[in-house]
């Protein structure tokens, strides 16, 4: 057996030691909560309820983190995971639980980070998902290393080494099957340096280039963009995460829609017929220049796209405030706070918060709450089944 790691901190437990712990809960981040002697213990692939044995191999100052050795008490919970690389590879966080469970523990996350970040106790929907809890996603970038031995992604724990995966079984049929061809090819190459690859499934077939103009499908809606660029991944239960988002920013009056971080124009484009005007904001040029055309292509003509960060959308004429919805879609960091104090001066009616990344989204919450905002409904939506990911959106409205 290996020593520890060079700067392996041995407090309070030393490296590899073996403990036996019960789960009291599981994070957002995918990882099971126990507990020895009053200190925290997080390890993988285990489900609430559970007595396990775990091996320590890393301490941080306020926690520890564990692999799992072996299941000594099994939840009923527990299902028979469908890829026989879960627990090696990275990318399923989920697999080993029944599906009913992943989506009660996801709406029971996003409800604990908002009392948490965001200091308030309100009801969250049940996760919304579909019966394509297999096969969805449309979009994969696997790696390999430099002499083409392994193709797939990260191993579990390490942030180089690399788990050789010849099938996905949370990919589409199509990417997989595309995917075999390429690892015949790879292999047969050399390489100065490691890759990553590109398959995206699209309306024409699997592209490979990044650079490519593809066309995605959303209900009757088409959407240009480019292969390696992004466009939510999930085609099964995009149409559905689309109507919501436009459905909760509707009506109560408004007339006008502000689509922040608008990227190729989904959101505008898809809730146009429901208002007098949409402008979108967006700071990649080049995302702009494609929702123009989406627009033009899908004879949108009540809708403008500025590009620019979204800080800067407010020193230009705006529509009354008390006429509008703000969707807000940001990245993974969140808003920045110069936009949350700009966006709460201005005052729309609603702001639909859609958000990859729910802890930085209570963050933010917190900030409007404290500015004259409420939370009317709070709806995570399973768009990446099998793994810790979610994908929440919160509507707010003004009380002032």
């Amino acid at each position: 057996m290996h020593g520890p790691p060079r700067k392996f901190n041995p407090n309070p437990f030393e490296y590899h030691r073996e403990l036996e712990l019960s789960i009291d809960n599981i994070t957002n981040l995918g990882l099971g909560v126990g507990r020895h002697d009053g200190w925290v213990i997080m390890v993988p692939q285990v489900a609430i309820g559970e007595r396990i044995r775990c091996r320590i191999y890393r301490n941080h100052s306020n926690y520890s983190e564990a692999d799992l050795v072996k299941v000594l008490e099994p939840s009923t919970e527990r299902a028979v995971p469908k890829c026989l690389l879960f627990g090696v590879c990275g990318g399923c966080q989920y697999q080993h639980l029944v599906y009913e469970t992943q989506l009660k523990l996801k709406q029971q996350q996003v409800k604990e980070l908002l009392q948490k970040l965001a200091g308030i106790d309100v009801l969250v929907a049940p996760t919304f998902s579909t019966n394509q809890i297999y096969y969805y996603r449309s979009k994969l970038t696997p790696h390999f290393e430099k002499d083409a031995k392994n193709i797939g992604f990260l191993k579990i724990g390490s942030r180089f080494a690399i788990v050789d995966v010849e099938h996905c079984c949370i990919a589409t049929s199509a990417i997989n099957d595309k995917l075999k061809i390429l690892r015949q090819e790879i292999c047969q190459k050399t390489f100065r340096f490691g890759g990553t690859l590109l398959l995206r499934d699209t309306e024409d077939g699997v592209e490979t280039d990044s650079t490519k103009i593809i066309t995605q499908r959303i209900g009757f809606w088409n959407f240009q963009v480019r292969a390696g660029e992004f466009f939510q991944n999930n085609p099964y239960i995009l149409p559905h995460f689309v109507d919501y988002i436009i459905r909760e920013s509707s009506d109560d009056g408004v007339e006008f829609l502000l689509d922040m971080y608008c990227g190729v124009g989904v959101f505008g484009i898809c809730g146009s017929r429901y208002f007098k005007a949409v402008t979108g904001i967006e700071i990649n040029e080049r995302a702009i220049q494609l929702a123009q055309q989406n627009a033009a292509n899908n004879r949108v003509n009540n809708i403008q796209f500025v590009a620019g960060s979204s800080e800067n959308i407010f020193a230009q004429t705006l529509p009354e405030a008390g006429k509008t919805t703000v969707i807000l879609d940001p990245p993974r960091k969140g808003c920045d706070n110069s936009f949350l104090q700009q966006l709460a001066i201005f005052g729309p009616k609603k702001i639909v918060y859609v958000s990859c990344s729910p802890d930085t989204q209570a963050r933010d919450v917190k900030f409007l709450l404290q500015h004259h905002y409420v939370v009317r409904r709070v709806q995570p939506f399973d768009l990446f089944p099998q793994t810790r990911h979610i994908e929440n959106v919160i509507t707010l409205l003004a009380c002032k």
